[in-house]
C-alpha cells in the first residue's frame, strides 16, 4: 500500500506554511528569481527532501485525490482554455504541476510567499493559508473533451488523434436539468483538503496562475464526504440522512480498484486514437444532484426506507442483517413483494444488476443557498472514477434515471466527464535544496504524455 493510501504523514500539529515558503514558481523568470533569492538546484542524485508532516505525495504513479482516504472537503473548477497556442497550455500546465506539488507539502504558491517579494509587485501566495497546516491537500487534474476537440469538429491544439474512445460526450439521462453553465470544461481541477480554507487556497493560486490561457467555467464547494474510499473510515450520511457509499469501492480492493478504476494499456491498444497517453489513468465522471429536500423531510420514514432499500439508523439492507450485509433480493414479505423494492435505489445501483461493474465514489454533500422560492439549493455532488464510463457509469445511470424511485426527490444540473491522466514520476521533479520544485525547461507535468 502505498503512502497515499495509508494516509498523510504523520505528525499533522499545525505546522506554519509561513515557515516552508521558499523555492521555485512558475516558470523561467520566477525560477531566476528563486536562484537569485539563494535557491540552489538539486542534482540529480540528491535524496527528496521528506514529505512534510499532514501531506499526502505529489507524485507517483497515479495522481493523488484518486485512491486516497476521502478528505472531508472539496473545492473543484472546471476551465476553459482561452489561447489558442499550444505551448501556451503546456507552459499553464507547467506551471500548475509545480504549484500544484507546492502547495500539496505545504509550502506556498510562490518562492516570497504573501508577505516578502518586492514590495511594489503582487504577492505571489495570496496568502489565506498561510497560518494553516497542508490538511492532507491533493489536487487532481483531468481534460475534458473540449480539449481534444470542440462540437463543431475544431481541433484546437492538435490533439484530435490522442482522443481516447471512452471520453465522449454523455448522453442526456432521462429527467436531466442540465445547466450549461455548471457543466463540462476543458480541464478539471480537483482540490481535497481537510480544512475549506486550505482547498480553495489552492483553487485560487492555479486560477490565478492561469491569467491569460485559461479561465474558470464552473466552480463546486463541498463538504462532509458522501463516501468512504478505505475500509478505516466510517460510512459518511448525505443529505436524505442515510449512509451512503457503504458499497463503495475501497483502496484495500486492490485487484478491484485495478479493474475497475484503472485504464488499462489494453484499453489503449482497442482505441481507435493514441490513447496510451491515459495508461494508468482514469475517468472522473461529476454530477451536480439537487435534492428536493423540503418534500423529502415530510416523506414517511416507511417510504424513505423503500426507495433507499435500506434501514436509516443502521444502513443495513431491508432484505436483513447489519450495514455490510450484502442485499438479498429474492427475499419476499407476507404480500410476496421482494422486502427490496424493485425501483430502490440499492437494487437497481448493485453490481449484480449492472453486470458485476463498480465504481470508486468520492462525493461530497453541498449547499449553495436557497432557490428564488426559498428552497434549499442542496444536495449531493456526485464523483466517481471509472476506468472506462462507457460501461462503467452510463448504463447504470441510464438505468437509475429511468427506473430509480429516488428520482422523484431528485434533479441532475451538472454534468462532466474528464480524462486523468497518470501521476508525475516519482523523483522526476527537480528539486531544491530545500526540497521545493523548480521549474526548468525539461521540468515534467501532468499530461506530459499527452502533449509531448
Amino acid at each position: 500500500m502505498t503512502a497515499a493510501e495509508q494516509g498523510p504523514t504523520a505528525g499533522r500539529t499545525g505546522l506554519s506554511r509561513r515557515a516552508l515558503l521558499g523555492g521555485g514558481l512558475l516558470g523561467a523568470a520566477a525560477v531566476g528569481a528563486a536562484v537569485g533569492a539563494g535557491v540552489t538546484r538539486a542534482t540529480a542524485d540528491e535524496p527528496a527532501a521528506p514529505p512534510a508532516p499532514g501531506t499526502y505525495p505529489f507524485t507517483g504513479e497515479h495522481q493523488a485525490g484518486i485512491v486516497t482516504p476521502a478528505q472531508d472537503r472539496l473545492y473543484l473548477a472546471a476551465f476553459d482554455v482561452t489561447t489558442k497556442d499550444r505551448e501556451d497550455l503546456v507552459a499553464l500546465l507547467q506551471r500548475w504541476t509545480t504549484i500544484a506539488a507546492r502547495l500539496t507539502q505545504g509550502q506556498g504558491a510562490g518562492p516570497f510567499g504573501p508577505a516578502s517579494g518586492p514590495y511594489d509587485a503582487p504577492p505571489d501566495d495570496t496568502g489565506e493559508a498561510l497560518d494553516l497546516p497542508p490538511a492532507g491537500l491533493t489536487i487532481t487534474f483531468g481534460f475534458g473533451r473540449s480539449l481534444f476537440v470542440t462540437a463543431d469538429g475544431t481541433d484546437r491544439f492538435g490533439l484530435a488523434d490522442r482522443l481516447p474512445d471512452a471520453l465522449v460526450e454523455l448522453p442526456h439521462f432521462p429527467a436531466d436539468n442540465l445547466d450549461p453553465a455548471r457543466s463540462d470544461g476543458d480541464l478539471v481541477v480537483q482540490a481535497c483538503a481537510d480544512d475549506p480554507q486550505v482547498a480553495v487556497h489552492a483553487i485560487r493560486n492555479l486560477s490565478r496562475a492561469a491569467f491569460g490561457a485559461a479561465t474558470i467555467r464552473w466552480t463546486q464547494l463541498g463538504y462532509g464526504r458522501t463516501s468512504s474510499t478505505s475500509t478505516a473510515q466510517r460510512t459518511p450520511r448525505n443529505l436524505f440522512g442515510f449512509k451512503d457509499g457503504t458499497a463503495n469501492l475501497k483502496v484495500e480492493e486492490r485487484s478491484a480498484v485495478d479493474e475497475h478504476v484503472w485504464v488499462p494499456a489494453a484499453a489503449a491498444q482497442a482505441d481507435s486514437h493514441d490513447s496510451a497517453w491515459l495508461t494508468g489513468g482514469t475517468y472522473l465522471v461529476a454530477r451536480r444532484i439537487r435534492m428536493t429536500i423540503e418534500t423529502w423531510d415530510r416523506t414517511s420514514l416507511r417510504e424513505q426506507e423503500a426507495l433507499v432499500g435500506r434501514t436509516k439508523g443502521e444502513g443495513a439492507p431491508l432484505s436483513g442483517g447489519t450495514e455490510f450485509t450484502e442485499p438479498d433480493f429474492a427475499v419476499t414479505g407476507r404480500d410476496d413483494q421482494p422486502l427490496v423494492a424493485l425501483n430502490s435505489h440499492v437494487r437497481l445501483a448493485h453490481p449484480t444488476q449492472n453486470d458485476g461493474v463498480r465504481m470508486l465514489r468520492r462525493g461530497y454533500n453541498f449547499t449553495d443557498g436557497n432557490d428564488a422560492l426559498g428552497r434549499l439549493d442542496a444536495g449531493l455532488f456526485f464523483l466517481a472514477f471509472v476506468t472506462d464510463p462507457r460501461t462503467h457509469y452510463i448504463p447504470m445511470q441510464n438505468r437509475l434515471s429511468r427506473d430509480d424511485g429516488l428520482m422523484e426527490y431528485l434533479q441532475h444540473t451538472g454534468s462532466g466527464l474528464f480524462a486523468v491522466p497518470p501521476g508525475v514520476p516519482d523523483g522526476s521533479l527537480v528539486l531544491g535544496s530545500d526540497g521545493t520544485p523548480i521549474t526548468t525547461a525539461h521540468s515534467p507535468f501532468v499530461g506530459e504524455a499527452l502533449l509531448a
